[in-house]
């Protein structure tokens, strides 16, 4: 008898995976650098950019370079679920767009997730050998972001003192 469960359950579980290899996930196949890149918005050295786009831009630009698995369902709405998640949490394609702020604060949080060892994730270094970092590549990713991170802290401070000055100065003039 429960043999016979077992089966029928067998069969409802095929009949959901062969009925799910019809709906494909949109995939993330925009531009991967375009106008509102980071490299239009930071300098951006040739190794640290071979490094972000070996080990991060996957997950987290407008482009993703899919393997042949993920017309597998449901692999491939697992995989798009993550790399929509990757892209909310930063996308190097949209980063012009980000706030001074926010910019800091990314620059800050590639700092700690590469010192942590959190990025790239392990489950992705798994299947993607070429994305594991050397202790050379991640110390100039870190440099490169706690640099950077700085820069546009300093800028946006820079930004915000001069109106403040200039209003204090009017101010005194008037009196």
């Amino acid at each position: 008898m429960n043999s016979g469960i077992f089966k029928k359950l067998g069969i409802v579980l095929l009949a959901i995976v062969v009925v799910l290899q019809f709906f494909q996930p949109i995939k993330n196949d925009g531009s991967a650098t375009g106008p509102n890149d980071i490299e239009q918005t930071l300098a951006v050295p040739p190794a640290v950019l071979t490094s972000l786009k070996t080990s991060c831009y996957d997950c987290h630009s407008n482009h993703t370079e899919y393997p042949w698995y993920t017309v597998i369902q449901p692999v491939g709405m697992w995989l798009q679920h993550h790399v929509n998640e990757g892209k909310g949490e930063l996308n190097f394609s949209e980063f012009k767009t980000y706030t001074a702020k926010r910019q800091a604060h990314k620059m800050e949080e590639i700092a700690e997730m590469l010192e942590e060892n959190e990025m790239p994730l392990s489950s992705y270094t798994l299947i993607h050998k070429n994305a594991v970092l050397n202790e050379t590549q991640k110390a100039e990713m870190i440099a490169w972001a706690k640099l950077n991170h700085n820069l546009i802290k300093q800028n946006a401070g820079a930004q915000l003192a001069p109106a403040s000055d200039e209003a204090a100065h009017e101010h005194s003039e008037a009196h």
